[in-house]
């Protein structure tokens, strides 16, 4: 009786430890997103003013302007993580845009204010980048032990989903492949 009895009791203690590994994995993604919401909030408070100076420079370049504009309102109203993503990857997309037309207005890239924002925007997405980098390695975590024996008994009881990768878009994924060999 008390063999079976201590049975039981380490039982529920494994049972405990793992549900509380599992609480603290989903708050360490929680938290490792809001990281990230934070940044990305940063970014979007830059852009207008970028967008309003290039406006002044480059006149006819509306296009790519009301591109960056439409990105940003549509990543913003992002509702949840995937759809997030792949929102942010197009707004990335349109901003390197932005940043070229730069290279077309001699007035606008020697511009202090543009200068400014653009390095300042430039540090943000490094920060972006990695707090992305650490949300992912957080979602890891949390998804290993969702699916590792004996959690997943646990994970399953408890409805613990696994959550979504921040990654690239196909465009990147190819722009990427498509990156310049350099050879001498």
């Amino acid at each position: 009786m008390v063999a079976i009895l201590s049975i039981i009791v380490i039982l529920f203690v494994l049972a405990v430890v793992l549900y509380n590994k599992l609480v603290v994995a989903r708050q360490q993604v929680k938290e490792s997103w809001s990281t990230v919401d934070t940044f990305l909030k940063r970014r979007y408070d830059l852009i207008p003013n970028l967008v309003e100076i290039v406006k002044g420079y480059a006149k006819h370049e509306s296009q790519t302007l009301e591109a960056v504009v439409k990105a940003r309102t549509l990543a913003m109203s992002a509702t949840d993580t995937a759809e997030r993503a792949k929102d942010e990857n197009i707004l990335t997309g349109t901003l390197k845009s932005l940043f070229a037309l730069s290279e077309a207005y001699p007035d606008l890239k020697a511009n202090t204010n543009f200068l400014e924002l653009q390095q300042e925007l430039a540090d943000t997405e490094s920060k972006i980048q990695a707090a992305r980098q650490f949300y992912n390695t957080t979602v890891m975590s949390l998804n290993t032990k969702i699916e590792m024996f004996p959690s997943n008994i646990i994970a399953n009881m408890f409805k613990f989903k696994p959550e979504v990768y921040f990654e690239l878009d196909e465009a990147e994924k190819e722009a990427v492949k498509q990156a310049p060999k350099i050879s001498f």
